[in-house]
């Protein structure tokens, strides 16, 4: 295989990992997995859980980013969920999505 081939290649496999750690920082930068964790409950829900829980539901994305934002408690149990109010729609969809996507 040529230089230019495994160049091609190294950068199709960075760039598909890519949203994926993107999608992790952006939950570690804003707090999130100090709560959650991707596999078992915290303090709040694991993201399997909670894709479980939207699983099938057609507006699933809408109905998780307005969780986000607007916080709230009862859901998963007695400890409320602060509101990530300060979060952009675009932040709120990445999230949303890769929550629901089993934060892959």
């Amino acid at each position: 295989m040529s230089r230019l081939s495994l160049a091609v290649a190294a950068l199709a496999l960075g760039a598909a990992a890519t949203p994926a750690f993107a999608n992790l920082a952006l939950a570690q930068k804003n707090a999130c997995m100090a709560c959650h964790a991707v596999d078992k409950k915290l303090v709040g829900p694991s993201y399997a859980d909670v894709a479980k829980k939207y699983a099938g539901q057609k507006d699933a994305v809408d109905k998780l980013k307005a969780s986000i934002k607007a916080g709230g408690s009862g859901k998963w149990g007695p400890v409320p969920m602060p509101p990530q109010a300060q979060l952009s729609d675009a932040d709120l969809n990445t999230l949303a999505t890769w929550i629901l996507g089993g934060a892959k």
